[in-house]
């Protein structure tokens, strides 16, 4: 009699909890974006401004090296330049992606981005630039984007995340 009483207050307690609250589509890619970590990944070129010539013919790898609740570093290096780190974190308001360039003696670049109202007044050509990453699990693929409103300047390199490459070295900086 017993046994019963306890199975009925279990199964009342069950019926009673509280629907699972589905996951918002931040939670969504965060998960994607940090489905990679502790790989790095070779890239290409799938759109570049015309002239623009810092990117092509160069191995091009980015590396999800530092993941933590609310914080992933991915370096994107670029033949020997480890100045680039995607820095992305997580807050109420959602997401944000920070560009955080440093020299090669580790000391921060001259710039910082994204693109708000300090940068636009800094840089005045970048205070339309958009940037934007994707992660799109059916095709194993990250896409990192620029573009600047109201021009045709595009820039845009895909990863593989089939295929994991040797780790380059750490950033500089870090």
């Amino acid at each position: 009699m017993i046994s019963r009483f306890v199975l009925l207050l279990v199964l009342g307690t069950v019926a009673c909890a509280a629907p699972p609250v589905p996951p918002t589509p931040t939670d969504e890619f965060w998960t994607r974006l940090t489905a990679p970590c502790d790989k790095a990944f070779e890239g290409r070129i799938v759109e570049v401004p015309a002239g623009d010539t810092a990117f092509t013919n160069r191995a091009l790898v980015m590396h999800a090296r530092a993941c933590g609740a609310d914080s992933i570093r991915i370096p994107f290096q670029i033949a020997t330049d480890r100045s680039r780190t995607w820095v992305i974190t997580r807050s109420e308001g959602g997401l944000r992606l920070r560009h955080d360039h440093r020299h090669g003696d580790g000391s921060p670049g001259a710039m910082e981005f994204p693109a708000d109202s300090f940068t636009a007044a800094l840089i005045p050509l970048a205070r339309t630039n958009v940037w934007s990453l994707e992660v799109d699990p059916d095709r194993r693929r990250l896409s990192y984007a620029l573009r600047r409103e109201g021009t045709d300047r595009r820039l845009r390199v895909e990863f593989d995340l089939g295929r994991a490459v040797p780790a380059p070295p750490p950033p500089w900086g870090s």
